[in-house]
């Protein structure tokens, strides 16, 4: 087990000069690909999976819209991929053993995201709990936010009124025991 947090922290470790060399968009989507999650371009129905089969064109043409992260090995560490994302309206994390927290908190100080991320879905996501979706509320343009099997949430209540009075256009979808 231990092999594979360093290999997957590997995985996470954000290359600043790939960033500037292909753009925020390409980067991000060879990090998230290779950590295994997936990304749709804006103008585009299906979902990349394959990280040698990320489309080429000119720099900036592919942009991200969507990021899935079922069962990904996406962490803390590589959030700094998504600071020059303009264009991501949705993202789903589900089973994401690395996700907690922080990365929510850091998720939601994201200038870009702040802008643009409209739909978020966190779903099975062990290591989340009340503090980290309390810090959603900086996700100002969020339209939508579904929560599922998060067992780390135990003041549903009072974490679902502090969230609907900071984004009152918010709906918000529960699945929580």
């Amino acid at each position: 087990r231990a092999f594979w947090g360093w290999l997957n922290a590997v995985f996470n470790k954000v290359d600043y000069e790939r960033i500037q060399a292909v753009g925020p968009d390409r980067a991000a989507s060879e990090w998230l690909l290779r950590c295994g999650a997936l990304v749709r371009y804006q103008g585009y129905e299906k979902w990349q999976q394959d990280y040698n089969g990320l489309p080429t064109g000119p720099l900036g043409k592919y942009k991200i819209e969507a990021i899935n992260a079922t069962d990904s090995c996406i962490m803390y560490r590589g959030f700094d991929y998504l600071d020059g994302l303009e264009h991501v309206a949705e993202i789903t994390l589900q089973k994401c053993i690395y996700i907690q927290d922080e990365c929510l908190q850091r998720l939601s100080e994201t200038k870009n995201l702040q802008k643009s991320l409209l739909q978020l879905k966190i779903i099975s996501c062990g290591n989340v709990t009340d503090k980290g979706i309390i810090a959603l509320h900086k996700l100002t343009n969020l339209e939508y936010l579904y929560l599922s099997d998060l067992p780390g949430i135990r003041q549903k209540e009072t974490t679902m009124q502090i969230l609907q009075q900071a984004l009152p256009n918010l709906e918000l979808e529960l699945d929580l025991e």
